[in-house]
């Protein structure tokens, strides 16, 4: 089982040094420490295990040190900063893990520009070597790139001449769309196998500023405080400890305090059900601050992340997630409104902000998503995430004959219209609505009421709500019909419906390079026999079919 669950002192590739404003996490990858045995991390390289790692610490930086302003990101080792994801890895892993790998450190990359744009704690990379691959990509996701002046260390993405693949982790679109290198010079640079260094790199803008050897730390010191004068993150402030998650996992069901998920094998379905707060949630700054990880809102966003990287990485089987939710709707609605009136507090903006990160997982990946309100549900502000993320919804009309739980509710919350946005910077409302000014009206004037199944769905909130007399029978059908269908079409059928609207980097990264990625990975020209995955290292040369597809 891949385990996503870490801390400082288990960390086998990374460290953290702090001094006042400016922290440095520095990359030293043991070589003998990957995630599974078979191959070796040489000169910096990495597989999912360094990248959990970074995860972590990234989430450390915000939660734990409110003080640190910038972060400088390098390596420990001489003349090489990293040389990307490592192909040994790769070439032995199944597809399966090689998209989930992509995925997830895509994720943790614009986990890092999330903290530079939101958060006000920028990042340096200083680039001491060779950056290949993978690492320049690692240096993209910052702020602001150094460049060693060597006379050899360059950066590079040579993954379509080498390997027949595309840059895994966003590097094609953040070059263009982030650091706006002419397409024509991008062009040659991502067939370039030894990359490029020096002035033309700073000229092509593909790093901000070459450094000599003697003033390397130096100089990106100095950086990071010239950054830190114009951070907004308080001084003197004492962050939270991200103390290890309650979890049991056996072989049928996941538990955690707020979320529980019994998995139906026979089925392919996880039935996942989200518990609001069992008790009233603080409402002022301070409170909140000493609640630290027991606030429902950040313990239920360290759960449900902690539950989508499970599910993905270790249950890629399980293609359906049936979700329901439970508690008192005026205890999520409080909780919601304990994060809105408290936004300018920096630990409550960085809750807001995780919660944001998590639904956003939960939107990128490769399942189905069913969501069923039924009498007794708390789909309340932000519990009405799901609903409004999922792929198709069901809303009891009624209640189930024989039982006095009240009807089935909806009840919209200040939280939906707009604190979580997706990948493409819009609510889950407005995507749905999409030029649907209206529609989103008639639902901002409903908020804090409940809404009747017979009402959400007018509002356009639901897809069906069928009575107690048919609701048996069509969520059946719809899951038993979701289960027999391709998994590769579903994937790409639900990337494509889920991000209407406008064009981002993320939507363009996750989807436009998840469906490249998982279609190149598996193409012969990469995996097959002579493939230049398997290949590589070997000496011999690859054996390309040359039709264009």
């Amino acid at each position: 089982m891949i385990d996503f669950s870490t801390s400082p002192d288990q960390y086998k590739h990374w460290t953290i040094d702090f001094d006042g404003p400016v922290a440095t996490l520095t990359m030293d990858v043991a070589e003998d420490g990957g995630l599974v045995p078979g191959y070796d991390l040489k000169l910096n390289s990495y597989d999912l295990g360094v990248d959990i790692e970074l995860h972590d610490a990234i989430q450390r930086l915000r939660f734990e040190h409110p003080e640190v302003k910038s972060v400088i990101m390098t390596s420990a080792k001489d003349r090489v900063f990293c040389a990307g994801a490592n192909i040994s890895m790769l070439g032995t892993s199944s597809h399966a893990h090689k998209v989930n790998f992509c995925k997830f450190t895509n994720e943790t990359r614009n986990g890092i520009e999330d903290a530079t744009k939101f958060s006000d704690q920028r990042y340096i990379c200083l680039i001491n070597g060779t950056a290949a691959g993978g690492g320049y990509e690692l240096a993209l996701a910052a702020d602001y790139i150094m460049l060693i002046d060597d006379g050899s260390s360059a950066v590079s993405l040579p993954e379509v001449p080498l390997l027949a693949v595309l840059p895994g982790t966003g590097g094609l679109t953040r070059v263009v769309d982030k650091r706006h290198v002419r397409r024509d010079r991008a062009d040659f640079f991502c067939t370039l196998t030894e990359g490029i260094k020096g002035k033309r790199a700073v000229e092509w803008d593909l790093v901000d500023e070459l450094v000599p050897r003697s003033k390397l730390m130096e100089t990106a010191q100095m950086r990071a405080r010239e950054f830190a004068e114009n951070s907004t993150r308080p001084d003197g402030a004492k962050g939270i400890a991200l103390t290890p998650l309650e979890r049991n996992i056996s072989d049928d069901e996941i538990s955690y305090t707020h979320l529980t998920a019994k998995l139906d094998r026979a089925h392919a379905t996880a039935e996942v059900t989200l518990h609001g707060p069992s008790a009233a949630s603080e409402t002022e700054a301070g409170a909140i601050h000493a609640a630290g990880v027991n606030f429902w809102p950040l313990a239920f966003a360290r759960e449900l992340d902690d539950f989508i990287l499970h599910m993905r990485a270790n249950e890629t089987e399980i293609s359906t997630w049936v979700v329901r939710a439970t508690g008192d709707a005026d205890l999520v609605e409080a909780a919601d409104k304990a994060l809105i009136d408290n936004a300018d507090d920096w630990l409550v903006r960085e809750i807001t902000l995780f919660l944001k990160r998590a639904l956003k997982r939960l939107d990128v990946s490769s399942r189905s998503i069913i969501a069923l309100v039924e009498p007794g549900s708390c789909f309340t502000g932000s519990l009405l995430e799901f609903v409004l993320a999922a792929d198709r919804s069901f809303m009891l009309d009624g209640t189930f004959e024989g039982s006095n739980v009240p009807a089935a509710s909806l009840r919209p919350t200040a939280m939906n219209f707009g604190a979580l946005p997706m990948c493409n910077d819009l609510s889950r409302l407005e995507t749905r609505f999409l030029d649907g000014d209206e529609a989103l009206n008639a639902i901002r004037a409903k908020i804090g009421e409940d809404l009747d199944a017979t009402e959400a769905e007018e509002l356009g909130l639901v897809t069906f709500a069928p009575d107690d007399i048919d609701w048996e029978d069509e969520v059946r059908i719809a899951i038993e019909e979701r289960a027999s269908f391709s998994g590769d079409a579903l994937t790409g059928m639900e990337a494509s419906l889920r991000f209407a609207g406008p064009e981002t980097l993320e939507t363009k990264i996750f989807g436009r390079l998840s469906a490249w990625q998982n279609w190149i990975f598996q193409r012969p020209n990469a995996v097959g026999d002579e493939g230049a995955l398997k290949l590589f290292g070997t000496g011999k040369q690859s054996n390309f079919d040359k039709k264009r597809i």
